[in-house]
């Protein structure tokens, strides 16, 4: 019965792409989820088109957040 189960990668770069696709799927449905939430809650059918600059400004939070996760992956080589 055991031999019908994928096998879970051994390569720890395999484990850690699915780890962080997981992550980032769960990240994104949370945020839409929450943008339609407060869409509905301030009375809109449909949300409002985002606006260039409140694109812009979450690109650059989130290269922000990539950044400071390769920090991590370097360790503490930087002291």
């Amino acid at each position: 019965m055991t031999s019908d189960l994928p096998a879970i990668p051994a390569n720890w770069k395999t484990r850690m792409y699915l780890l962080g696709g997981v992550a980032g799927l769960g990240l994104g449905v949370l945020a839409a989820y929450l943008y339609a939430r407060a869409s509905e809650e301030h009375g809109a059918v449909e949300p409002n088109r985002l606006k260039t600059m409140d694109a812009l400004k979450l690109a650059v939070a989130v290269l922000a957040i990539v950044r400071q996760i390769t920090d991590l992956g370097a360790g503490d080589s930087k002291n």
